[in-house]
């Protein structure tokens, strides 16, 4: 006979999925970036995309609105009648049924029969002080005694839910044996927290506990700390469901508290189990109340319940806010989220944990000299290959056609080749790398028939004609009307694109961003990524100039490339002294320097391209102008398409009119 092993399957339940697969970062670095480049700190910037989610997940916003909608919806169902009404209707039934039994019974003594009448007529309109005046009452009635006892044992089940959940069910239609056990359980529990209390309880001690009352506390605790957690939560839950009810209300349940189980002790046993609870746990809230304006009426046990749902949906509403120190989203209890929201809400905000922690851990954020948060140069290259992606679509719609000339290529092919150089991107000569290849391989004793693999060594590039490198200037306006007018991000979005471009695809060519606003600098891509708008006045083209020269000048084998992107004419020019002379309408001098500048690249053979954004007459005239000075181009894209147009500019300077695949380059 074969054994066969048997296998069940279900809802993998032990965290996140192993077999999941990674989260996609694309979307979030791409939000991350497009509100870095808008002036925000990276760190803002994640927070930002968790609380707005992506196209098809939910956000932490959305969670918290959530929570807040099931908090409302918990109290607007709810009321706090439902153990009172149901003692309520009890003791009618109860009185209903003895005053048939007194009218029906023909041999009891009528003097005996009117008192038991008047007393049932003039019971007290408050259903507490009813029941307790009926604790001493001869029932005649089998069916009214039962009722009344079930008020009794409703009360003791109804207050011992309150502070053990599930309790009410499992004892209805208990004996006394079970209720002895219960009150054992009160004893020795408020013994054992007294003994913590005072730290001088024992790990035995809870063990012991725990082996003779497991069976009350479902929550399965480790330890007394963890038990201590539990009941606490609970007992401060019971505590504010007394202060949300009305005066009246509460003066009933304290009233009628005399009456659980028909046994005073069981009281004052949970009184010491809240003193010793409180004392335990002060941080919880214990004073706190709700106001519930819903039909449907709860139990003490189930108003509790509901109470404790409200606090954890607090808690994660604090959770989710994230607005607390160090707050990460690892701190979400999505085992709670779960129970509130359901699964799908968990998945939801254990996916934007996972991007959290990759987007810190992973890399694309680091720590800058300033302890400031920054895109990492990973995080910059896959978003400057994104953003050149785009670009690239974007020339394609523009020309209308495909160009199937090589990409990056120096030159025209001379017919020859020779062996692969780091950083070269002239295509490979297949037949000779193959031949390589095989070459190598039956040297090394293989066999070529039975699979090839190429090394390093085995790549041949075709050659082509010597072309010229190009040191290429980037001079991108940052004065204030550039944010305020929609352009920042498009600006940034330009360089970072062009920075890729050259730093992958062509580099041989050197690339420098020099930003000018009052004063220019150069920058990096890092800091141009990252710079806040800022509120100054000047559009001192002049200073880009010069720094545009010294970089010329810095290799003056190199082709010169000037791209000019402004949305002002210059207002600003750096005097003998190194100060910014600002005026506005343009001071003559500003003109007259900034002119010079431009003169002497020209004569140093700058090819140069205006890029004018907005429709300013003034800054029309004068790009104009420039261009013809300089014999150089002047192009008026809109904002969307600056880095269409800055690109392309760079690559008709490079290949100087030559046809190029700009869907190679955008690799």
């Amino acid at each position: 006979m074969t054994a066969h092993n048997r296998s069940r399957y279900g809802r993998y339940t032990g965290g996140p999925d192993p077999l999941a697969p990674p989260v996609d970062l694309a979307e979030a670095l791409d939000a991350v970036a497009e509100d870095v480049m808008a002036g925000y700190s990276p760190r803002h910037a994640l927070r930002e995309f968790l609380r707005r989610g992506g196209r098809s997940r939910e956000g932490l916003d959305d969670l918290a609105g959530r929570v807040q909608q099931r908090r409302s919806e918990l109290l607007g169902r709810h009321n706090l009648d439902g153990t009172l009404n149901e003692v309520q209707k009890l003791l009618e039934t109860a009185v209903l049924e003895e005053r048939k039994q007194l009218a029906r019974d023909a041999m009891m003594d009528n003097t005996d029969r009117a008192f038991r009448e008047m007393q049932l007529q003039n019971l007290p309109s408050s259903t507490a002080a009813a029941v307790n005046e009926l604790a001493a009452y001869d029932w005649q009635s089998s069916t009214a005694r039962e009722a009344y006892e079930r008020i009794k044992d409703l009360l003791g089940r109804e207050i011992l839910d309150q502070r053990f959940a599930g309790m009410k069910e499992a004892l209805e239609g208990a004996t006394e044996e079970d209720r002895a056990a219960v009150a054992e359980m009160l004893q020795d529990l408020n013994e054992l927290l007294g003994k913590h209390r005072r730290g001088e309880d024992t790990d035995a001690d809870f063990q012991d506990f725990m082996a003779k009352h497991g069976q009350f506390f479902p929550e399965n605790p480790q330890s007394v700390e963890e038990l201590v957690d539990a009941l606490a939560q609970r007992a401060a839950a019971a505590q504010r469901l007394l202060q949300s009810m009305s005066a009246e209300q509460r003066d009933e349940l304290m009233r009628l508290s005399a009456q659980a189980f028909g046994s005073p002790d069981l009281m004052a046993q949970l009184g010491q189990l809240d003193a010793n609870l409180q004392a335990l746990r002060p941080g919880e809230d214990w004073t706190g109340s709700e106001r519930f304006e819903g039909e449907e009426g709860l139990g003490l046990g189930d108003g509790t319940g509901v109470l404790q749902d409200i606090a954890e949906l607090d808690e994660l509403a604090e959770q989710l806010s994230q607005a607390y120190s160090g707050s990460r989203l690892d701190d979400l209890d999505l085992d709670a989220l779960a129970r509130q929201l359901g699964q799908n809400a968990a998945v939801s905000a254990r996916t934007l944990a996972e991007i959290e922690r990759a987007m810190q851990d992973g890399g694309f954020l680091q720590r800058g000299a300033d302890g400031d948060l920054r895109l990492s140069p990973q995080a910059m290259r896959r978003l400057g290959r994104s953003l050149l992606r785009d670009t690239a679509k974007q020339l394609s719609g523009r020309q209308g056609r495909r160009d199937t000339r090589v990409a990056g290529a120096a030159g025209e092919q001379t017919g020859s080749s020779r062996q692969w150089e780091f950083g070269d991107a002239e295509p490979w000569d297949v037949t000779r790398t193959i031949t390589n290849a095989i070459r190598r391989t039956i040297a090394d004793g293989g066999d070529p028939g039975r699979g090839l693999r190429l090394a390093v060594g085995d790549i041949e590039v075709t050659e082509t004609e010597a072309r010229t490198q190009a040191a290429v200037v980037l001079l991108a306006d940052v004065s204030f009307s550039m944010a305020a007018e929609g352009r920042w991000v498009p600006m940034k979005r330009t360089a970072l694109a062009l920075h890729h471009l050259v730093s992958t695809r062509f580099r041989g060519d050197r690339l420098q961003l020099i930003t000018f606003g009052r004063y220019a600098q150069t920058m990096d891509i890092g800091e141009l990524t990252a710079l806040p708008a800022l509120r100054e006045q000047g559009t001192n083209l002049h200073h880009g100039l010069l720094l545009a020269g010294r970089f010329f000048r810095q290799h003056p084998s190199m082709q010169p490339v000037l791209l000019v992107v402004t949305d002002g004419e210059p207002t600003a020019h750096l005097t003998a002294d190194g100060e910014s002379w600002f005026e506005y309408p343009p001071d003559p001098e500003t003109i007259r320097v900034t002119v010079a500048e431009l003169d002497r690249l020209a004569r140093a053979g700058t090819q140069a391209t205006f890029f004018r954004l907005g429709d300013d007459p003034s800054l029309e005239r004068f790009v104009q102008r420039m261009a013809r000075r300089i014999d150089g181009r002047v192009v008026a894209p809109e904002a969307g398409d600056l880095g269409a147009a800055v690109v392309g500019e760079y690559l008709r300077a490079h290949f100087r009119g030559r046809p190029y695949d700009d869907a190679d380059w955008a690799q």
